[in-house]
């Protein structure tokens, strides 16, 4: 099994100027909650512009389809639709959503999102730990049911330092 590297991943999306919002577990994680994560979840905005930039970084990053013996890589037509692209990458795994949570899309996203510095200039958009809590309490799954206390001290420790 590979090592995950996911700050070289986003550094690889922020340098290529990819239009994309964190919206698993990392995004917590970068907010400070005390949580891992084993890939990298992303809802990226669906142009032809910013399609191409992520299938720059895609093919940067050597990335193919996850559990497909045919090493399929993907192509500007999987990114544009609404799917869920579930790649493996030089990096780690890289879940590259068209929308989330009932059909929310980057546009839908980005007002409940933030932007974090990576360093040497370079940002990252995650979604906020209030809207990350009610995207994994909608989506019901056990994993992200755990999630939600850990989330939730995460917002409480955050207000009570302010």
């Amino acid at each position: 099994m590979k090592t995950a590297k996911f700050a070289e991943l986003l550094r690889a999306l922020a340098a290529e100027e990819v239009d994309a919002i964190l919206v698993g577990m990392l995004s917590g994680v970068l907010q400070g909650a005390p949580v891992t994560t084993g890939d990298v979840d992303i809802v990226h905005r669906r142009t032809p512009e910013n399609v191409e930039r992520l299938l720059r970084v895609l093919k940067r990053v050597n990335a193919i389809y996850r559990h497909d013996p045919r090493r399929l890589q993907p192509t500007a037509s999987h990114l544009l639709g609404a799917g869920h692209q579930l790649l493996e990458t030089d990096f780690g795994d890289l879940d590259c959503l068209g929308e989330i949570d009932g059909g929310r899309t980057f546009e839908d996203l980005e007002p409940h999102s933030l932007r974090l510095s990576l360093g040497g200039g370079l940002h990252v958009r995650v979604l906020g730990l209030r809207e990350l809590v009610e995207v994994k309490r909608r989506a019901g799954r056990p994993k992200d049911l755990a999630a939600l206390p850990v989330l939730q001290a995460t917002i409480d420790e955050a207000k009570a330092r302010k």
